[in-house]
């Protein structure tokens, strides 16, 4: 299959994490092993270069954001299956622009568009910056939530984005089913069914794919999902999209995604508004040996009091969730320089 394809039979695309050592500095060997491991898992692609990744990778005086890329890039050009290659696209136009020639040069298919920088811009020229990054590689769309630096976006801004010819994917995640049925209504309305929805809905990933959307006597579905919350227990959550992309929601499925919805609450720090969600992503990791300690560039980012007996719990209540044995039995094998 191609990249179009593989999007649109629907994949788990993880957000690819970034590995320090305590100085802070890129651990090579560990950034190496993660992408190694979402291979393993059966991943159909990965992104790099976004939120989990940690955007301050792009500031000059870090210099990790090209770094981070090529390294993805030669674990990817590695693996025995062809990989959806997806790196994040950030700032206005400008940085965006250099961004995606980056992206380009490297061999990434997309480039997943982040509009945090433009929270005063108006639609029109939301649109116009969209259609030159279009210009120069594929956009997936990125619907993210305001508290952790999206905005609101309505019907009207995604039926003018849907109608971008080079377009090729949407990744949902407001957070909110409102703003999730605005974006995929305009989809329809703009009469763009190759436009591929993709879930980013932490809260609702399960019910996400359980879920029919018809509006105009058309039906859509959300057939894959490109998340953070995937970056961990990769191997489980691989196969438990392909129970339920396009399936029908049964009383197993639901309860799955509250199972799974817990889950995410302990890694993301939902209860303190996702302060926690970048070191609770890494603390899973760290437990499975992949990461060597909690470091974020900014020293501030840290788990939330409370945040470790959460992870705690929900470890322990999903056994069926986490992958512990299957890292276990690879992880020096990843590590390997």
């Amino acid at each position: 299959m191609n990249f179009r394809q593989q999007l649109q039979h629907g994949i788990a695309i993880p957000a690819h994490p970034l590995a320090l050592n305590a100085q802070r500095k890129l651990d090579e060997r560990r950034q190496r092993a993660l992408s190694r491991y979402y291979i393993a898992a059966g991943v159909g692609g990965l992104a790099v270069g976004v939120h989990t990744t940690q955007f301050a990778i792009r500031d000059p005086k870090i210099g990790l954001f090209r770094p981070v890329l090529e390294l993805a890039k030669e674990e990817m050009d590695r693996a025995a299956k062809p990989l959806a290659r997806i790196g994040g696209i950030c700032g206005l136009t400008k940085q965006a622009l250099v961004e995606a020639k980056l992206l380009q040069e490297l061999g990434y298919h997309a480039g997943l568009l982040s509009l945090g920088a433009m929270r005063d811009a108006t639609e029109d020229e939301m649109i116009s910056h969209c259609r030159a990054v279009a210009e120069i590689i594929p956009v997936i769309g990125f619907y993210l939530q305001p508290s952790v630096g999206g905005r609101v976006l309505r019907h009207s801004f995604w039926y003018r984005f849907a109608e971008i010819e080079n377009v090729v994917a949407i990744k949902i995640a407001p957070f909110n089913r409102y703003q999730t049925i605005d974006v995929v209504r305009a989809v329809i309305d703009a009469g763009r069914d190759d436009i591929t929805l993709y879930t980013g809905n932490d809260d609702s990933i399960v019910a996400d794919f359980l879920t029919p959307f018809r509006f105009a006597g058309k039906e859509r579905r959300i057939v894959g999902g490109l998340l953070g919350h995937w970056s961990v227990w990769t191997q489980r959550a691989v196969e438990w999209l392909e129970q339920c992309r396009n399936a029908d929601a049964t009383p197993d499925l639901l309860r799955l995604g509250i199972e799974v919805t817990d889950s995410n609450a302990a890694f993301f720090d939902a209860a303190n508004g996702f302060r926690g969600c970048i070191a609770g992503l890494h603390e899973v990791l760290r437990r499975q040996g992949l990461l060597e300690g909690l470091w974020c560039l900014d020293e501030h980012e840290t788990l939330s009091p409370g945040q470790l007996e959460e992870i705690d719990r929900v470890h322990r209540a999903y056994p069926h969730l986490h992958d512990d044995d299957f890292v276990a039995a690879h992880r020096d094998e990843w590590l390997r320089g």
